[in-house]
Parts: C-alpha cells; structure tokens; sequence
C-alpha cells in the first residue's frame, strides 16, 4: 500500500517514531513562533532579560 512503511522489529518501530517525534516537536519550525523551532523560540525567550517593578 502506498505511503506504508514496516520495520523488521518493534524496537526498530519505536526508534523511528521517537525520531520523528523529535524532529517535530523540537527542530521543526513552527508558523506560530515567527518560523522558528521550539527550542530556538524558548531559547530567545529565556535570554530576554525581565525586571520586575518593586512592590511599595
């Protein structure tokens, strides 16, 4: 069938999935984010200095 794929074992199986989750969710670049990937987004976000307005 067109656009399936086997792998010889269930481990073999995980990996790849785990790769491509990977890939996904981590280094895809996402519209939402100004195109980039998660990580460079929550990387420029960390590295934006915040202050906070003392109390009285």
């Amino acid at each position: 069938m067109h656009g399936r794929k086997s792998w010889p074992n269930q481990r073999e199986a995980r990996l790849d999935a785990f790769r491509w989750l990977n890939r996904y969710n981590t280094r895809r670049r996402h519209s939402h984010l100004g195109q980039r990937s998660p990580i460079a987004f929550e990387n420029a976000f960390y590295r934006t200095p915040t202050t906070l307005v003392r109390a009285a």
